[in-house]
């Protein structure tokens, strides 16, 4: 009898117990977390091995909690590609160009052109960045040596200033080329229907005194200017020309509805970057130009009824737009002319359309112009050197560029 009372009590015992542990597991159970799942925590020490966990960055508090995982990595660069790190001193360029703010943006600038984006943001890793006075690359040793290249011609002139004759200028009819044909050497160009050329000084002389004998030829910009190497200039000539773009009905207003007015600024831009050789004997330049002009300007009857006027309508208009939009990389030497031959665009610089009747204000069956749009390019030497004494015939060599890359 004894031993049933016993064993009863043992019993009583064990239920009580398994009773306390399931209130205790479900006390520190987190939210949402089925009953009887395992349990897992990150302890912030080592593990039985001896070795550290990674240690993995914890969901900002702020807002909906990150779906990427995110470490600290091994805390090294990685180099499996044979990656080093170098430092260029760059401050003999920078401390000479006061024409912009961050002048060693030009530099990183050529380097991507030269290399390419895609060369910095994939494999291998790459790491290109840089300061007033130092430019801090970690690549490869091949591109190292390509960075190290582009550096010294920025480096070796110094930012030295160098005098460009620049010429924008328009033809009507593009039949120039007859004469012309015999003295150019074309130079590739990938635009469709853009040509270039290239031509000895004293052949470019020849040219332009040809054009300048006809009727049909105008300048747009002024020729000659002076150009920090491996910067940009920006030549435009642009004018805003207003329109009315729609209305919106406003019954508190007279007549009941308000003029929203737009603007368009038609001309053109012409961005213009070269970068010299160590030596001075060739020339990389970026050319871009844009022309925007409006062709005509389509009107649209709007109806605006108003309780006084119910058959009430304006006027709206649409413009009518073409664009010019060219960029191209060229490199030739420097004692050679650069010719471009944008084609038949586009004036550079709009001019208003006359009326073909006398004394009658509407130009009736007029249409924009057009003409041969040309861009001379000449390099004329630094700006210090520009000095009477030093003018002597430059020499004709043949040389193996061949125009654009």
């Amino acid at each position: 009898m004894n031993v049933r009372f016993i064993l009863a009590g043992l019993l009583v015992m064990a239920a009580a117990s398994e009773v306390h542990s399931q209130a205790t597991d479900s006390a520190w159970r987190p939210a949402g977390q089925a009953r009887g799942s395992v349990r897992t925590a990150t302890l912030d020490r080592k593990s039985p091995s001896g070795t550290s966990p990674r240690q993995t960055i914890p969901p900002s508090s702020k807002g909906s909690s990150s779906v990427t995982r995110v470490t600290k990595g091994t805390g090294t660069l990685p180099n499996k590609h044979g990656q080093i790190w170098r430092e260029y001193d760059i401050s003999p360029y920078t401390v000479r160009v006061t024409t912009t703010k961050r002048s060693e943006q030009a530099i990183v600038d050529w380097i991507l052109l030269e290399t390419g984006y895609e060369a910095w943001h994939g494999e291998p890793l790459g790491i290109l960045s840089a300061t007033s006075r130092t430019l801090r690359v970690y690549h490869t040793p091949e591109m190292q040596k390509t960075v190290g290249d582009l550096v010294d011609r920025f480096v070796a002139n110094q930012g030295e200033s160098t005098a460009f004759s620049l010429r924008v200028a328009t033809v009507d009819q593009p039949n120039w080329r007859s004469k012309a044909q015999r003295l150019m050497r074309p130079v590739t160009v990938q635009t469709p229907g853009v040509n270039a050329w290239l031509l000895h000084k004293e052949d470019a002389a020849i040219l332009l005194a040809e054009l300048k004998r006809r009727s049909d030829y105008r300048v747009h910009s002024s020729p000659h200017m002076l150009i920090n190497n491996g910067q940009s200039t920006v030549v435009s000539a642009t004018r805003k020309r207003t329109y009315t773009r729609d209305v919106v009905l406003k019954a508190d207003v007279w007549p009941g509805f308000e003029v929203k007015q737009g603007e368009i600024h038609e001309g053109f831009s012409l961005e213009f970057a070269p970068l010299l050789s160590v030596d001075r004997r060739s020339i990389d330049a970026i050319i871009k130009c844009n022309i925007d002009q409006v062709e005509k300007m389509v009107p649209v009857m709007i109806d605006v009824p108003t309780a006084v006027s119910p058959r009430q309508r304006t006027k709206i208009e649409v413009p009518q737009l073409t664009h010019l939009r060219f960029e191209e990389r060229f490199r030739w030497p420097s004692d050679q002319v650069l010719l471009v031959d944008m084609g038949m665009v586009a004036l550079p610089v709009p001019v208003d359309a006359k009326p073909l009747v006398p004394g009658l204000g509407i130009p009736l069956g007029a249409t924009p112009r057009r003409a041969d749009l040309l861009v001379i390019v000449e390099a004329k030497g630094l700006a210090a050197d520009r000095t009477p004494q030093t003018s002597r015939r430059p020499k004709r060599t043949n040389s193996s560029y061949r125009g654009r890359y």
